[in-house]
């Protein structure tokens, strides 16, 4: 990541600019982190979202994971052969899968987890515990105020 003392002084007091560093930082760090237990970010979307949700279609799980149509597809096929989800057809829509985790997606959403808590713990890591939660509550309040908007 670049220094911010050789970045010009007019960008470095920009909260946007600050923000868009650290995203992509902290993008870099989840998808190695993911990357070591064999998995995408696009997994760990669907796999908790199956989690807190339960079953669902394709269609839901791309509205609750924020993730256009065709990488829903190409996330729950490769979930589908590696045995952490199942699809099949809607009982009452054959047109529609509906799909299931299984317990190996269980537990690999456990790997997920824990690969995503070192991700935190790294990006986070000259924080204190108060300082990390008060920047959550921060960028949810900011997140929740612009998602309404």
């Amino acid at each position: 990541m670049a220094v911010v003392e050789e970045t010009p002084a007019c960008l470095s007091v920009k909260p946007s600019w600050l923000l868009t560093q650290l995203a992509v930082h902290a993008h870099r760090l989840a998808s190695d982190g993911f990357g070591e237990v064999g998995a995408r970010g696009y997994h760990y979307r669907i796999l908790a979202a199956l989690d807190e949700f339960g079953a669902a279609s394709q269609a839901e799980l791309g509205r609750r994971c924020n993730m256009d149509r065709s990488d829903v597809v190409a996330a729950i096929n490769e979930l589908a052969e590696q045995g952490f989800v199942e699809r099949t057809p809607d009982p009452d829509d054959r047109r529609r899968n509906i799909v299931t985790f299984t317990n190996a997606g269980h537990r690999q959403l456990r790997r997920l987890d824990r690969a995503l808590d070192r991700v935190q713990d790294d990006l986070l890591g000259p924080l204190s515990a108060e300082d990390r939660q008060t920047l959550t509550r921060l960028l949810t309040q900011l997140l929740t105020h612009h998602q309404r908007g």
